[in-house]
């Protein structure tokens, strides 16, 4: 077993993130164990307002305070799309 300094960030864990905005993309990550949805959203789009977003972890809505598992699947898509405007 690993001690960790509180200086050292423990990061063990991966899981999938598609983001959906713009042209999209996924890639794998490693992040740090205890990482909530609400706390992963502001590391990867700090510029970004989560509730222009739908935020599904494998394929289901879940709460800002899930803390996300090894392996589990984010998906950021807006729900908003930039330049779209409404037709009337």
């Amino acid at each position: 077993m690993r001690v960790f300094s509180k200086f050292e960030r423990e990061i063990e864990m991966k899981i999938l993130f598609i983001d959906n905005h713009g042209g999209g993309f996924a890639d794998y990550l490693e992040i740090e164990h205890s990482t909530s949805v609400e706390q992963f959203f502001k590391d990867q789009m700090a510029d970004r307002k989560p509730e222009d977003y739908l935020i599904r972890v494998n394929r289901q809505p879940v709460p800002r305070d899930y803390v996300l598992q090894e392996g589990d699947r984010i998906t950021v898509t807006p729900t908003k799309i930039d330049g779209a405007r409404a037709h009337l």
